[in-house]
């Protein structure tokens, strides 16, 4: 048996744990990552990075697949699944060998092997047994499954589904959240026929209709057929049926050649030796405080071993913040926002408080992108820019968008959060035209009561 001594230890090399051993290094703590897997976790290896990519291919075929009024022509493209697959591959493997590099350049020793905790101070990696003064916890999540639906053959989980062999003729979508909806476009964009089925009685419950009506639209367009209120009561492969149950108790079947499983993720706390640590949890998730310090001194847990909401940026964000707090900093985990995106069609983004949050008091306003010129260039004009705030000194609560592209105005909402923006500062700054941001500033304006262009 070897013995290894290290000040800092992270069990999980996901966008937490890399970034907490990265910082850690820079701080000149010496440090010790441990992966069983790829470096990058779930987010790089099958999760946020593979998933966009694939639904990037996937737009920019049916892009190439549909009529337009642009004047643009041309012959029926042709998809090579392989070759598809083989580029996402590649984006994954270029931010991976990135991570290593990083954790290299900042001197973090990382050990590749599954870590078996043995107490609060030491964990086991095959025939090594390190040892270490701070244990930081960042063993992710994993995706939940459904009774009657064991993963395997026709029916997969996410990962499964970001890498296929062929094409399938008609896929069900078990789960209409976030992953459930971004991966059934993809593939009705590729060319598979898609129903989405939902327990609940309608689409990404967790957002209020107002926002989700245009992706809702865009399904429906794209031919996906949506089933809500019906629950899976299993899977006939040999006969290619899904069987299904609704609200009001008719049963039903469907023809499906694929089934993916996307019915949400729990915190991983299986097979690492969690159960030998006294931790407090509330349900699967690990409690934390303020510093993302557990119950026992020494061990602290980040990202989505910690429940919701589960975002690799808010894990990375704690990780940054645990290895400060272990070099002596004064640090502590309370931003005013955690944006949150879905990569559907259109995209939506929000940050801060909903209207439903804020309260019936709450200044709220709404500019659309079909005034927008930007959106009007890009043929796409669905959805609209959101602002909440509070009515006696205008200080902006949230931010809610649904369009083309919004992803990318999460940032400058959570921006405006955290600096304590008042819709007078939004409504006052000089946004470049033509673009989508533009509404973001109308969207002040008009909850102001000063909207040009509406």
């Amino acid at each position: 048996m070897q013995s290894l001594e290290t000040q800092l230890l992270v069990l999980g090399g996901g966008p937490g744990g890399y970034v907490t051993a990265i910082r850690a290094g820079q701080l000149g703590i010496p440090t010790v990552l441990v992966e069983a897997q790829t470096l990058g976790g779930t987010c790089l290896n099958v999760g946020c990075i593979p998933s966009k990519a694939l639904i990037h291919v996937a737009e920019r075929f049916h892009q190439l697949s549909e009529p337009n009024e642009f004047g643009i022509s041309g012959g029926q493209p042709r998809l090579d699944l392989g070759q598809a697959i083989a580029w996402k591959d590649r984006t994954v493997d270029r931010l991976t060998s990135g991570v290593g590099a990083l954790l290299k350049k900042h001197r973090v020793q990382v050990i590749h092997g599954h870590g078996q905790i043995v107490d609060g101070k030491t964990v086991q990696v095959g025939d090594t047994r390190i040892h270490c003064q701070h244990l930081v916890l960042a063993t992710g999540s994993r995706g939940m499954s459904l009774p009657g639906l064991a993963i395997g053959g026709p029916i997969v989980d996410s990962t499964q589904a970001l890498s296929p062999e062929t094409l399938p003729r008609h896929l069900a979508v078990i789960g209409g959240g976030y992953i459930g909806l971004e991966l059934g476009t993809a593939y009705r964009k590729l060319g598979a026929q898609v129903t989405i089925v939902e327990a609940q009685p309608r689409l990404l419950p967790a957002y209020d209709s107002e926002l989700t009506a245009p992706v809702v639209t865009r399904l429906r367009n794209l031919g996906i057929k949506v089933l809500t209120e019906n629950r899976v009561e299993g899977y006939d492969a040999a006969g290619q049926r899904l069987r299904l149950r609704s609200g009001s108790g008719d049963t039903a079947s469907l023809e499906v050649d694929r089934v993916l499983v996307a019915v949400g993720r729990t915190p991983h706390t299986g097979g690492y030796g969690l159960e030998r640590l006294d931790l407090d949890s509330a349900g699967k998730a690990v409690k934390v405080d303020g510093g993302c310090r557990t119950s026992m001194t020494g061990v602290w847990a980040i990202g989505d071993l910690t429940g919701e909401p589960m975002l690799a940026h808010r894990a990375m964000a704690q990780g940054e913040m645990v290895a400060e707090l272990i070099a002596g900093k004064r640090r502590s985990f309370a931003p005013a926002a955690i944006p949150a995106v879905c990569y559907t069609d259109p995209e939506i983004v929000v940050a801060g408080l909903t209207p439903d949050q804020a309260g019936a008091d709450a200044k709220v306003a709404s500019f659309p992108f079909a005034a927008n010129g930007r959106a009007m260039t890009l043929g796409d004009t669905s959805g609209f820019v959101r602002v909440v705030a509070r009515p006696g000194d205008h200080l902006i609560l949230g931010w809610q968008a649904v369009g083309p592209g919004v992803s990318e105005l999460a940032a400058a909402f959570t921006q405006s959060l955290e600096m304590g923006a008042r819709l007078e500062d939004i409504a006052g700054t000089i946004h470049a035209h033509p673009t989508l941001g533009e509404a973001v500033q109308e969207a002040a304006l008009r909850a102001l009561g000063q909207a040009l262009h509406i």
